[in-house]
């Protein structure tokens, strides 16, 4: 009887995952519920805190916890998804250790135009620094952000 192993192929897995999706990194020094509240203030937006995609690292030991919010836009095959890179010292992507947020949206009707127009909007919010476009071929550890 021959045992063969089951291995996860999280290239293809994220290869499917990213799919469909934009990204920006937002460095903004403030906690990830005041974040969320300007952006539904100023975009009128609903994001809300998903606790069942909130990601969980173990490093070193300890259990690590990044919450993401979540906005599905109504009418649409489409969401926007908010992540926190920081919690307690460690960091969701370490190799953006300068971003404090990773803004993923996902689905069939994204408009690029859009796209950059949400980028513009956050922009304004006053606690903001930095909004930059990602690619997801930058990310290293890409499993971090597939839920």
């Amino acid at each position: 009887m021959s045992h063969s192993k089951l291995k996860i192929d999280n290239e293809s897995l994220a290869e499917e995952f990213f799919q469909d999706t934009l990204l920006l990194g937002i460095v903004a020094p403030i906690k990830d519920y005041t974040l969320t509240w300007h952006i539904n203030q100023v975009m009128g937006f609903q994001f809300r805190i998903n606790n069942s995609l909130e990601m969980h690292l173990l490093k070193k030991k300890r259990h690590y916890f990044f919450p993401i919010y979540e906005y599905p836009v109504p009418g649409c095959f489409s969401a926007h998804y908010l992540y926190n890179n920081h919690n307690d010292g460690e960091y969701l992507l370490p190799e953006f250790k300068h971003l404090d947020f990773l803004w993923l949206a996902k689905g069939e009707d994204l408009d690029k135009e859009g796209f950059k127009l949400i980028q513009q909007t956050i922009r304004t919010i006053p606690a903001v620094q930095l909004v930059t476009e990602m690619t997801n071929e930058k990310i290293k550890n890409k499993q971090h952000l597939i839920f």
